[in-house]
């Protein structure tokens, strides 16, 4: 089995190389990175059956020349408003099946009008299969399965600041808390200002009660989308310690994070108090989601929630690695472009999976 790790130099890319390094069926894995001197000391580090390769996220030939004659590739390149589209246009091209942690709503609407050519060209793409959106979104469907008339489902999720994070990820930030982004309302899409109803969610330890904000993650599309019938979806999200949600917010009302280029001068601003550790003073290492599902079992009105914690490169690696297995070995073929609920019919299967590989989930249901 042959694997392209797109941006494997990437923070969040390095659990996913360690997995598949431990995976015998795994014959060899290209890292695939613009920064090839750190690609190529990876891949000297992890083995013999790893390599790297140079690739230009921005060049659609670069990307095609990279994943062809792979099984299946992997994709780590973020921010993914700015590449996620063009990269599986470049997968699709290559006749290459694709997996990503995609995790920007408008990426992933983006990603969808792709959907017909993947269903022509027989090709499985999953645009978000990490932990947010990813194991938030199975976990919604397993609630969404667990009544007899599921109608409003809360998706919360935390970040702990003190966490290894790239300019990727500090872009992802301020993008998500920028503008508008679309909730599902008395079952119809609507615009809601980003950072806006503000609520306190109780995660689990060592996150506790966290006030969290109306974010532009995928889930609040996709979830509508994939599971009629619901009246309400949200997407709320949060960063310990608290004040840099807040922050991020008032950025965004400033005007500063509105556009791709002026994400880009102020992250370059940014990330140097990142590295220092400034904004990690007073975090914690772990992130966390929450899910509450309500609606009608037997007649009666019910709430069922799930949730879950970890490091954000394992909750976020695991499940892309063990999706990208299922489709290279021929476990899971589902033409076109997906969200992780709409891709993976066995959510209890895949959930037990990603449990077995150390993701800790929690279940209540009465």
């Amino acid at each position: 089995m042959r694997i392209c790790v797109l941006g494997g130099c990437g923070d969040m890319a390095k659990v996913a190389l360690e997995l598949l390094a431990k995976e015998t069926e795994v014959t060899s894995v290209t890292i695939a990175d613009i920064n090839i001197e750190k690609a190529k000391q990876i891949a000297e580090n992890l083995g013999r059956k790893f390599t790297a390769k140079f690739v230009n996220a921005k060049d659609k030939s670069s990307i095609v020349d990279t994943v062809k004659e792979h099984h299946i590739a992997l994709g780590f390149i973020g921010p993914f408003y700015l590449f996620e589209k063009g990269i599986i246009e470049a997968c699709l091209d290559a006749k290459v099946p694709y997996v990503s942690i995609c995790d920007d709503y408008d990426a992933y609407l983006s990603a969808k009008t792709l959907n017909d050519i993947a269903k022509e060209k027989d090709i499985t793409v999953i645009a978000g299969l990490g932990n947010s959106p990813g194991i938030t979104n199975l976990l919604a469907k397993k609630g969404y399965l667990s009544m007899d008339k599921p109608e409003r489902i809360e998706i919360n999720w935390a970040g702990g600041s003190d966490e290894d994070i790239g300019p990727a990820n500090v872009k992802h930030v301020l993008h998500i808390f920028s503008g508008y982004t679309l909730q599902w309302r008395d079952g119809k899409e609507v615009r809601i200002k980003t950072g806006t109803e503000r609520k306190i969610v109780e995660f689990p330890e060592p996150m506790g009660k966290l006030p969290v904000y109306i974010t532009g993650h995928a889930e609040s599309v996709s979830v509508p989308r994939s599971l009629p019938g619901l009246k309400y979806v949200s997407l709320h999200g949060g960063i310990h310690p608290p004040y840099i949600a807040r922050l991020a917010t008032i950025l965004g009302r400033l005007g500063l994070t509105n556009t791709p280029k002026k994400r880009e001068l102020l992250t370059k601003f940014l990330l140097p108090l990142v590295n220092a550790g400034i904004f990690s003073k007073g975090g914690i290492d772990q992130s966390v989601f929450r899910i509450d599902v309500y609606g009608e079992k037997n007649g009666k009105p019910a709430h069922h929630y799930y949730s879950g914690v970890g490091h954000i490169a394992d909750i976020t690696s695991i499940p892309a690695v063990e999706g990208a297995l299922m489709i290279a070995r021929g476990e899971l073929h589902k033409p076109g472009v997906h969200s992780a609920e709409s891709a993976i019919d066995n959510v209890d299967d895949f959930l037990t999976r990603i449990q077995s590989r150390g993701v800790k989930l929690f279940y209540y249901e009465k």
